[in-house]
């Protein structure tokens, strides 16, 4: 089990007064690539204004480049606005095999002023990886990291 706690506190660290939101994004991942364990992929895709999920920084394989609000678990948590743990991705319908290794997943909306700016996506090779106290902790986790993000958040970026 991931230590959220030591885990959020790094974050914060990491990104206080950091005012680059993709260096901020790109170090979270690697943090949830270093703490946690069986990750196969770990990343953000960000929201575009056209209902477009577009890739942001991540570690792991390469990844698919553009997903559709609606289509794989990543558009599902967006069309939905929830979390999202899939403990067999074999088992969701529609889901986006962007790594034919992962086997279980989870998806975080990530929101700035109440609105959905993107998601984190963490894919794992083992089924039933993620749990309720994985979704817990990657909310607090995603939610400490967009309070540093720019209210147009990503606009300037995509």
């Amino acid at each position: 089990m991931p230590d959220y706690p030591r885990i959020h506190e790094t974050l914060a660290a990491l990104i206080r007064d950091v005012p680059h939101s993709l260096s901020n994004l790109a170090n979270a991942s690697a943090l949830l690539w270093e703490e946690m364990d069986d990750l196969n992929w770990a990343g953000f895709y960000l929201l575009t204004r056209e209902d477009l999920l577009v890739l942001g920084p991540f570690q792991g394989k390469t990844a698919c480049i553009e997903i559709p609000v609606g289509r794989g678990v990543c558009g599902t948590a967006v069309a939905q606005g929830t979390s999202i743990v899939v403990p067999d991705v074999h088992a969701f319908p529609g889901h986006i095999a962007c790594d034919s290794a992962s086997a279980s997943e989870i998806v975080v909306p990530m929101r700035k002023n109440g609105r959905i700016v993107g998601v984190l996506d963490l894919d794992s090779p083992e089924k039933n990886t993620f749990g309720e106290a994985d979704r817990e902790g990657l909310e607090t986790f995603v939610r400490i990291l967009a309070d540093t993000l720019p209210d147009d958040f990503p606009a300037r970026l995509l």
